[in-house]
């Protein structure tokens, strides 16, 4: 229509029916292309296309990928640090020491807490660095020991009298290394996974010591017999080991339970302490009461000694 107005107000004679045909499709195809171009979804069906889809998944995997492989650099970058300065405290003197939380069964003593250090480090420390940590301990249960002979000594009268003590010498000493042996590795384990605390200390000794007297009863009714009837030992010495077996065998199971605890609390290690010293008590004391009970049983008897 406007061009029509213009075009009248230029020509001298109004249009012809046909140039007014002709103007008025050209308006509506302009009109028509242009409701069209706004209306048009194609425009929104582009930005949605499977493409175009793709290619935003693309650029966000991308986006995390490159998150991701910034985080491993930082770690990476964070661990040589820590290597570093564990390095430079190293040559400086300064020890790094590790703690290990061992669970404490859920009692909120604060007795679980061990410091574990030896054994984390084992795989890295020398044969001559674990002689020199434990030679110190190993001399002074060694000098224990040494009051064994002075036993044996004082009662040399008694082994005169009756030479065939001392054939059960090393049984008893070996019985009792092997009992406390059991109580020290059933108590270190327990202690060791948690199942057990500090508190719970007079427990397992009283149940540890029980267990012993009766393994102790049970094997001294074996032994016994089988000393006198089969290899030929007199009736009163084989009375003695059967008597002694119980109480030998109740000492060593409560040192063996007793002594991990004595150590978890005067903060030593008892993996290295409470087995040696088990056997350095229990030789000593099993062997006092061997000879003690001799001496009452020969008297029983009626022997002169």
């Amino acid at each position: 229509m406007l061009l029509w107005t213009q075009t009248s107000r230029h020509c001298k004679k109004p249009p012809s029916a046909l140039s007014f045909l002709l103007y008025t499709l050209l308006f509506t195809t302009a009109f028509s292309n242009s409701v069209l171009a706004i209306h048009s979804p194609a425009a929104f069906i582009s930005k949605k296309s499977p493409v175009n889809i793709m290619a935003a998944k693309t650029n966000n995997n991308t986006n995390d990928s490159s998150a991701l492989r910034e985080l491993k650099d930082t770690i990476k970058t964070q661990a040589a640090e820590i290597d570093r300065l564990k390095n430079e405290l190293t040559k400086n003197g300064i020890t790094v020491k590790k703690k290990v939380v061992v669970p404490s069964g859920g009692h909120a003593h604060g007795a679980g807490a061990a410091d574990n250090e030896d054994i984390l480090d084992y795989k890295e420390k020398s044969s001559f660095a674990i002689a020199y940590e434990r030679v110190p301990w190993l001399a002074v249960f060694l000098f224990s020991l040494s009051f064994t002979a002075l036993i044996m000594n004082g009662f040399e009268h008694t082994l005169s009298k009756q030479i065939e003590l001392a054939y059960f010498v090393p049984l008893m000493a070996g019985h009792g290394g092997n009992t406390g042996g059991q109580a020290v590795g059933t108590v270190l384990s327990a202690l060791s996974a948690g199942i057990i605390t500090r508190q719970d200390a007079w427990k397992v000794i009283g149940k540890e010591a029980t267990s012993g007297l009766i393994m102790g009863v049970i094997l001294g009714a074996m032994v016994g017999p089988i000393s006198h009837y089969v290899m030929g030992i007199s009736k009163h010495v084989a009375t003695v080991v059967s008597v002694t077996f119980p109480l030998l065998s109740t000492i060593a199971a409560f040192l063996g339970s007793s002594l991990p605890f004595v150590c978890v609390i005067l903060g030593l290690d008892p993996a290295v302490i409470a087995a040696p010293a088990m056997t350095s008590f229990v030789d000593v004391t099993g062997l006092l009461c061997y000879f003690l009970i001799a001496n009452q049983v020969f008297k029983a008897f009626g022997l002169e000694l």
